[in-house]
């Protein structure tokens, strides 16, 4: 996991990182998404794929070298833990509304000091056990945290939730339209809001779509781009 998150927060560091979702259960998509974009976001939250299947393209996507952060839609310790070891480079929560809610993520996610996460060396990253322990913890590089805002209101000041551990805060903007009952005046005063915020916690802003402010950008999906694919050819 190490090579492929080490080139995406390079990606991040440098200004800007395009990725997209993958919603199939079909290794083609990740090696397409390999070839042109700097990473995937397996989605755990919106697609008929069950775990086994996340597992799947992710054990993949790291045998590619190519980074892929997973999203869920709530802090599972256990999930967490077989998608970081199966090699996901990072968690993307979605709903997140609490500061305590990025702090759990954190926890799940990292091994102490910094977190409480079950450690094991029987897992491909750590060479099924090959690797000693005092080795592996030396080298093994944090996750990516991403954390989604994508309602109207939280229940915790937006500052102390983009300051409880995130690398990157994602514009729900989506949800967030919705929330604010498809008002998209009041959608964007709150996307800058939470834009605002995460500048001033000095947090990566991310979101669906190209917005020039997203320096994490998800533009599409798979399962979007092969619709407009087909489309095109009628």
């Amino acid at each position: 996991m190490a090579r492929e998150l080490s080139s995406l927060r390079g990606r991040l560091a440098g200004g800007r990182a395009v990725g997209t979702f993958v919603k199939l259960a079909a290794l083609e998509s990740v090696d397409i998404c390999a070839a042109t974009l700097d990473f995937c976001v397996v989605d755990h939250e919106h697609s008929q794929l069950g775990e086994s299947d996340v597992l799947r393209l992710v054990r993949h996507a790291a045998a590619l070298g190519f980074p892929a952060v997973v999203r869920i839609p709530e802090v599972d310790r256990g999930a967490v833990n077989r998608l970081l070891e199966s090699g996901a480079a990072g968690i993307q929560l979605s709903s997140v509304r609490r500061a305590a809610d990025v702090r759990a993520l954190r926890d799940a996610a990292r091994y102490a000091p910094d977190g409480t996460r079950s450690i094991s060396l029987a897992h491909p990253g750590a060479g099924y056990g090959a690797t000693p322990l005092h080795r592996y913890l030396t080298g093994a590089e944090p996750p990516l945290l991403v954390i989604q805002l994508e309602t109207r209101d939280t229940d915790d000041a937006l500052t102390d939730i983009c300051s409880a551990g995130a690398d990157v805060v994602f514009l729900g903007l989506t949800d967030l339209l919705v929330d604010c009952n498809l008002d998209e005046q009041a959608a964007r005063a709150r996307a800058d809001e939470i834009a605002a915020a995460a500048a001033d916690a000095e947090v990566a802003l991310g979101g669906f779509g190209a917005d020039e402010r997203f320096v994490y950008s998800v533009v599409s999906s798979d399962v979007a781009l092969l619709r407009e694919a087909v489309a095109g050819v009628r």
